[in-house]
């Protein structure tokens, strides 16, 4: 009988899977549009059986508003520049570059569409990154966690979702100087 140690792989088979069935519901998104993905055809791309993915999500909307938030890590460093109106343009930034790939507003909008009465993943996680951003300036901070959801991220989703020829490269700028006007 051998004594070493059980190598374990890194993630295991449920990060694997995770990964596959991310990749596939982005990809048949890409393909079909949101409004035609099934979990069975996610499941069949991804090549897992349909009751892994019902078990890990319950059903097609948890499991695209899970994968809407999934590329925009939330472990990913905030910007930090020793500025706030700084950290919150290049915030912002990131936030429209990231939903202006069509396949990640297509997610975002099917995973707004499936979030019910429940916060979603991608409110929950930004709402934690304006935290940091505004509690990295403590007192001096001149805004709140509401008032930046509300001036930048509320707009930014907004017109992911209804006005996407909307938003342009200066959009990141004119939305964070709003939010500044009269402080």
């Amino acid at each position: 009988m051998s004594t070493s140690p059980v190598q374990k792989r890194p993630g295991g088979r449920s990060a694997a899977v995770l990964t596959s069935v991310r990749n596939a519901v982005e990809e048949l998104v890409k393909e079909k549009g949101r409004e035609r993905v099934t979990i069975p055809m996610v499941a069949e791309r991804a090549g897992v059986n349909p009751t892994s993915v019902y078990r890990r999500w319950g059903d097609l909307q948890t499991m695209i508003n899970d994968i809407a938030t999934y590329r925009l890590d939330p472990k990913r460093p905030i910007p930090e520049t020793g500025d706030l109106r700084s950290d919150l343009t290049e915030w912002a930034r990131e936030i429209i570059e990231h939903y202006s790939n069509p396949t990640n507003a297509a997610i975002l909008r099917g995973g707004a569409a499936s979030a019910g009465d429940t916060q979603s993943d991608c409110l929950r996680n930004r709402r934690a990154e304006a935290g940091m951003l505004v509690e990295r300036y403590g007192a001096s901070s001149p805004l709140t966690v509401d008032e930046v959801i509300d001036g930048l991220v509320a707009p930014i989703v907004y017109r992911v979702i209804f006005l996407p020829d909307s938003l342009n490269n200066d959009s990141a700028k004119d939305l964070t100087s709003r939010l500044f006007e009269g402080r």
